[in-house]
């Protein structure tokens, strides 16, 4: 689901008759899997919706709403929606009907304990105040990045562009425009304003005039992965499977069965910290014009020259156009590595598959893991170590992830749900022995 529906959507579809009643056997056959043209269903809070025609002008993108259709989205909706009252108003229109009486309030096929124990967990932590930003942290969390930023240019500026300064330059512009992602990771998740519309504002900032990237992109891809995560064709970052990586044993041998062999992954654990960094890279370069130029976002595309041409004329006259590519470059690559390393060691060594249409809290813990807690650890992965809360709650402040973990791991223990959590150098470890198990599955698959 998207994160905040605004005045943009316009006028909707007519709505039927809302006292209609239906099963879940009625949804799960609108769910459009056939061709785009099919009629698509989904359910909130045992309210049924027909979306067929809004997918197309959703503003969080038509991928992410359509992921749900067939399916109970109740979660989903409301874990990226702050707003609802306003999002209510353009419901209305799609509402077809409801759940009949004798139905379940969640498929029939889903653990109903577990799901009526989360929405308690939800409530407690709406009235523990967990939801609610401290603009003191997000205002040093920006700042510091903000000034490494500015160190960066005074270290070239004042000692030149020798080996020692060239590499500690590179080594704060990489910390700095790190940080400046995981900040606006932050405001894309609405977590550091109360009101969604300065979140994307300063989002917007960050994103175009401190990384010379597209919000628009980031947020649509990023909603996806967080609906559906590690579910393949659904989740967009799993998006250079099988082109360059083969994930998850079903899908390797699913690949090796079909006798696919695009790179050899049977050594795909030994080429990822190259190639993947590298790829990954290049890949993002090529996403933010293909995007800008498909979709006609000129704002974005102003910014993001503007971005580029403000960093040219920041450098090249302190030390020539050659060192500055190998600089910049350089620099890109590296945070290319880090971003790489901490977001993939909570998904890689997890469940990869199809979409099973787990609840909500099984489908994030099946694919996500934690990474155990220290001033360091928060700081590297702007605390993304707790993967597992942040799945869960999208929209709360990264300050408060430590003090909901402990009841997260309370509900999973009592429903017998694995709650992981491992040392940072274990979570990197696991990439390659995740990537090596899925190399040699699809090895197997493919040569008997």
């Amino acid at each position: 689901m998207p994160p905040q529906l605004g005045t943009s959507v316009g006028k909707l579809e007519p709505s039927s008759d809302p006292a209609q009643q239906f099963t879940w056997e009625e949804v799960g056959l609108h769910s459009g899997k056939e061709n785009s043209k099919q009629e698509r269903w989904l359910v909130i809070n045992r309210k049924v919706y027909d979306i067929t025609h809004f997918f197309w002008r959703h503003p969080g993108g038509t991928r992410v709403i359509t992921h749900y259709s067939g399916q109970d989205a109740t979660d989903a909706f409301t874990a990226f929606h702050k707003d609802k009252d306003l999002v209510r108003k353009y419901m209305s229109s799609l509402l077809i009907g409801e759940l009949a009486p004798d139905q379940p309030s969640c498929e029939p096929t889903k653990n109903e304990m577990l799901i009526n124990d989360f929405h308690e967990l939800r409530t407690t932590v709406k009235q523990m105040g967990l939801l609610k930003p401290r603009h003191a942290f997000f205002a040093f969390m920006f700042l510091h990045a903000f000034l490494l930023d500015i160190a960066t240019w005074l270290t070239i500026w004042y000692f030149g562009k020798s080996w020692v300064p060239f590499l500690i330059g590179i080594a704060m512009f990489t910390a700095a425009q790190i940080q400046y992602g995981f900040f606006q990771h932050d405001l894309g998740h609405l977590s550091v304003f109360k009101k969604p519309k300065w979140n994307r504002f300063c989002q917007f900032l960050c994103l175009a005039l401190l990384k010379g990237g597209p919000p628009s992109v980031w947020n649509r891809m990023h909603n996806q992965h967080h609906a559906k995560p590690n579910c393949f064709r659904k989740d967009p970052d799993l998006s250079m499977h099988p082109v360059l990586f083969s994930l998850g044993k079903a899908l390797s041998i699913q690949l090796g069965k079909k006798k696919k062999k695009y790179m050899p992954y049977q050594h795909q654990h030994k080429y990822f910290a190259l190639l993947g960094p590298l790829t990954f890279m290049l890949y993002v370069q090529f996403k933010i014009f293909h995007y800008v130029f498909k979709k006609k976002t000129w704002i974005e595309l102003f910014f993001i020259l503007f971005y580029m041409v403000r960093v040219y004329l920041m450098y090249v006259p302190l030390m020539g156009f050659k060192s500055f590519m190998a600089f910049y470059w350089l620099a890109r690559f590296l945070e290319s590595n880090w971003f790489l390393w901490v977001t993939q060691m909570n998904h890689i060594p997890m469940n990869i598959n199809y979409d099973k249409n787990l609840d909500w809290v099984s489908a994030q813990l099946a694919a996500t893991c934690n990474v155990d807690q220290s001033w360091f650890n928060d700081w590297y992965t702007g605390h993304l170590n707790f993967q597992i809360e942040h799945h869960l709650f999208p929209t709360m402040p990264r300050h408060n992830y430590w003090k909901v973990a402990p009841l997260v791991k309370s509900l999973c223990a009592k429903h017998g749900v694995n709650y992981l959590c491992k040392p940072m150098l274990t979570a990197f470890a696991d990439i390659l022995r995740s990537l090596k198990q899925s190399g040699e599955h699809w090895q197997e698959a493919y040569f008997h």
